[in-house]
């Protein structure tokens, strides 16, 4: 399985507005991804959901 790489790139306009609950510890790391490659925490969370649903096992 490839690893994630977080991208400068992922502009979408087609969006939903959603609410969901995350962990501190699990929006501390995203935080820090989005802060050290100068992108929004929204793309940080997109890219992992992605990458999640390429990669999921259908099993």
């Amino acid at each position: 399985m490839e690893k994630l790489k977080i991208k400068n790139d992922n502009k979408s306009t087609d969006t939903i507005t959603r609410t969901i609950r995350i962990s501190g510890v699990t929006f501390d790391k995203i935080n820090d991804l989005a802060e050290k490659n100068d992108i929004s925490f929204n793309s940080v969370v997109n890219q992992i959901i992605e990458y999640g649903l390429r990669n999921l096992d259908d099993e």
